[in-house]
């Protein structure tokens, strides 16, 4: 039997499918946005590490295709860049909220567009290395323009964009954000290929 569970260790260890043993936790801050978390742990190699963990409630990002195919981005300055950014709509999901709920919300928010149909389409974890973060990227369809319903802090300038507009974008390096580059070629390559443009 000893032999047979070292086997079955073994195997578990070849699949990458060992999880770490947690030994301690401490939360070191919790703000309004994230938190930061402190574990002493085993890895599953057997080295015993310290991790410092960026806590996250998860995210979504929003791709909205306009009904003749071009995509809505915004500008906003972000100050941890020090730049301002053209961006997919994005933001925090609250507590309870399903991405599809927490999409419409910022979208209607951001840009004051409604959308009949939303589906998620990426689900990434944007920085594994320190942050637990699970980010939603979905495709918003069906749009009807609205007014917009900003935060007092947030500026935003909407705008659209068409395909070869954004291959442009992305080609020359004028759109620097890391979740909008990956959503729309992903788009792009995936979901409404060349000659196949994806209407509302």
């Amino acid at each position: 039997m000893a032999i047979r569970d070292e086997n079955r260790k073994k195997s578990a260890d070849a699949r990458g499918t060992k999880m770490a043993q947690v030994l301690s936790s401490t939360m070191i801050y919790n703000g309004p946005v994230f938190g930061l978390r402190r574990d002493e742990v085993i890895e599953p190699s057997g080295v015993r590490a310290t991790r410092e963990v960026i806590t996250h409630p998860g995210s979504v990002v929003v791709l909205p295709v306009l009904p003749d195919g071009r995509i809505l981005l915004i500008r906003q300055y972000r100050h941890a860049t020090r730049q301002y950014l053209w961006e997919l709509v994005a933001g925090r999901m609250d507590p309870g909220e399903t991405p599809e709920e927490a999409a419409a919300r910022e979208l209607i928010e951001e840009t004051g567009y409604r959308a009949k149909r939303f589906r998620v389409f990426l689900d990434v974890f944007p920085t594994p290395g320190f942050l637990e973060e699970r980010m939603f990227i979905l495709l918003a369809e069906g749009l009807t323009a609205g007014e917009a319903e900003p935060e007092e802090d947030e500026k935003i300038i909407p705008r659209a964009y068409s395909r070869k507009q954004l291959d442009e974008m992305i080609g020359e390096g004028k759109l620097r954000d890391a979740k909008s580059i990956a959503g729309i070629l992903y788009y792009f390559r995936y979901l409404a290929p060349e000659g196949r443009v994806k209407k509302s």
